[in-house]
């Protein structure tokens, strides 16, 4: 299998991140994105996907499982993920965000090549590709974009949507 241009797949997952960070100065902070979830919860949503997939990573770079337990409702992480930080101010949520996606970079520049286009155990069950794994993240970041962008368009009232 031919080894993936490790520089493409970073731009391509600092692509969304960054029309996302763009819009953080627009965004109210005291209001509903989704029922229940201002970008604070928002954030912490996205930065607990990063953290799991640190683990995923950092497990397949040693070559054994994650630890992490399956995650068998994408619903109920969401909830776990958010609750957990649920008492943190939005800047240490912010810093979190930035933190953990900053650790996903540098842990995919160090991953050796051969581990780079293998699969890897996910802990929401199958065995993607890195690459494909980062192709996951980078389409789960847009819809995240472009669910802003259409809130944006009436802030008062929160998108009623699936907050995946």
């Amino acid at each position: 299998m031919p080894i993936p241009d490790r520089n493409m797949l970073l731009r391509h997952l600092d692509e969304t991140r960054l029309n996302i960070e763009k819009l953080l100065p627009e965004i109210d902070r005291n209001k509903e994105i989704y029922p229940g979830w201002t970008i604070r919860e928002l954030l912490a949503h996205l930065t607990g996907w990063d953290d799991v997939t640190i683990e995923s990573l950092q497990a397949h770079t040693a070559g054994r499982s994650p630890s992490v337990s399956a995650i068998h409702s994408f619903d109920k992480y969401n909830a776990q993920s958010v609750s957990s930080r649920k008492d943190l101010d939005y800047e240490h949520v912010l810093e979190e965000w930035r933190h953990a996606r900053h650790g996903l970079r540098t842990l995919i520049e160090q991953l050796p090549d051969d581990k780079l286009s293998s699969p890897v155990i996910v802990p929401w069950g199958g065995k993607p590709t890195v690459t494909k794994l980062l192709d996951i993240f980078h389409d789960h970041d847009e819809e995240h974009t472009r669910d802003i962008l259409e809130w944006l368009k009436n802030p008062d009232k929160p998108l009623l949507k699936d907050e995946s």
